[in-house]
């Protein structure tokens, strides 16, 4: 079966592409893309060609897409291309320029996926190839990555397909000699400053002096992990049922029982990567496990915070649907679901206020973080003027509350304790004395 017969089987039996399918063929004008553009034409696929002009390399970039718009004559196929500022993006993001391009582009080719407004194609072929999926391999592996990264290249993300990861780079050369197809060199492909150039002219020759068979067994060693990866995956799905708890726009774990698992940095590493946790922050979410009351860590997109025996995952989002919110040191202004919390300082001979929205606390007294959240079952305070402490489902039947009004209270903690039910009692414990020297006071009011 020669190379042409192998693609077509297999993008019919892995990829379950049709006739009647659109393609986009993402095409940079390099030999490996000219492959997999005369490979999709040869297997009368429909298609249109997809080529990003990241303006990197001057007049190098020009000629790329010039080639490119050729190859869209050659076959007659419509060709898309868009310029890319890439540099800018990548300081603006504060990215390297490999990882701005790669955002760019697939940022794109999804845009063209026809679930999209403007789409036009049903799949992305890219034309990754088995020599790529192994310097990934290696890159990952010293990189430090789990299981997953020890698979290489997915050959299929959502909708974007590799159909030439079986293909060695050596047998895409035969063909395009074979076939007498033209393409373009990338003079970056050359320079070792970039980390899968090194790999590929550095790492692997060195490594084949030694273990002249290492490429191909780098390849039987991805299909063994991604048979283990399935294997281990079952087990993690099972792990997540039994601990991860969802209500509403959070995420509860169980802390003891988190506890119990056994690898626990594993364990916790799988739990805990959606929500986008680096590798090196594993240590401090098993800190946080045995951490005070309201201890926290955080990231750009959740907080994770210790509230008695479980860890509860929050977004950081600002649209106010959280049911927690941290509040890590003072602030002016706080919008939650239930309105929004006015914070200031004032000096203790400041006038004060009797009315329920507002808190006037002694500010020596309270440290940060604070939690804002809903009440539960079982919370408890000092309400002001009162030596012992009341439970709040007591407390609220002694002032009547409805069961939609007690749906709403919100409190304020710190450190286990509640300073404030807001918007009815502050805490005896926290309530402005002849000593006090300031006041942290809270205004409550509807958003």
């Amino acid at each position: 079966m020669d190379l042409l017969e192998r693609f077509e089987h297999h993008i019919r039996n892995n990829f379950r592409i049709t006739l009647q399918h659109k393609l986009l063929v993402a095409v940079s004008g390099g030999i490996d893309s000219v492959v997999l553009t005369d490979l999709v034409f040869r297997s009368g696929l429909d298609f249109v060609i997809a080529h990003c002009n990241f303006q990197l390399r001057g007049e190098e970039s020009e000629r790329d897409e010039k080639f490119v718009r050729s190859l869209g004559a050659k076959y007659n196929k419509e060709v898309i291309v868009k310029k890319f500022e890439t540099e800018q993006y990548a300081n603006e993001h504060k990215k390297s320029i490999q990882e701005a391009a790669r955002n760019l582009r697939y940022g794109w080719f999804l845009k063209l996926l026809r679930a999209s407004p403007d789409g036009i194609c049903d799949f992305i072929l890219t034309a990754h190839h088995a020599d790529d999926n192994i310097e990934t391999v290696l890159m990952n592996f010293f990189r430090g990555t789990g299981l997953q990264g020890l698979e290489g290249i997915p050959s299929r993300q959502l909708l974007v397909f590799r159909p030439l990861l079986i293909f060695r780079k050596k047998e895409l050369a035969e063909y395009a000699g074979d076939h007498g197809l033209q393409f373009v060199q990338d003079s970056s492909n050359e320079s070792d400053k970039y980390t899968r150039n090194f790999f590929r002219h550095q790492i692997i020759p060195l490594i084949k002096k030694e273990y002249p068979s290492v490429e191909e067994n780098i390849l039987g060693n991805i299909q063994r992990l991604k048979e283990a990866n399935e294997v281990y995956q079952g087990a993690i799905k099972e792990i997540r049922k039994k601990i991860i708890v969802k209500k509403g726009m959070e995420v509860y774990i169980p802390i003891l029982k988190l506890k119990r698992q056994r690898p626990l940095r594993t364990i916790i590493w799988e739990l805990f990567k959606d929500y986008y946790i680096n590798p090196g922050q594993v240590d401090e979410m098993i800190k946080l496990l045995d951490a005070e009351n309201s201890s926290f860590i955080k990231n750009e997109f959740y907080t994770f915070i210790k509230d008695r025996q479980w860890i509860i995952i929050i977004s950081n989002r600002k649209d106010g649907l959280a049911e927690h919110l941290v509040i890590e040191s003072a602030r002016k202004k706080l919008t939650f679901p239930g309105g929004i919390l006015q914070f200031d300082i004032v000096p203790a001979r400041s006038g004060l206020s009797a009315a329920p929205n507002v808190a006037q606390l002694d500010a020596e007294d309270i440290s940060y973080p604070l939690v804002l959240r809903r009440w539960r079952q079982g919370d408890y305070f000092y309400p002001l003027g009162m030596c012992k402490k009341k439970k709040l489902a007591r407390f609220f039947i002694d002032n009547k509350l409805s069961k939609i009004e007690k749906e709403k209270v919100w409190v304020l903690e710190m450190n286990k304790k509640i300073i404030w039910v807001v918007g009815m009692r502050i805490d005896e414990r926290f309530k402005i004395t002849p000593n006090t020297k300031q006041i942290l006071k809270i205004e409550m009011r509807m958003a």
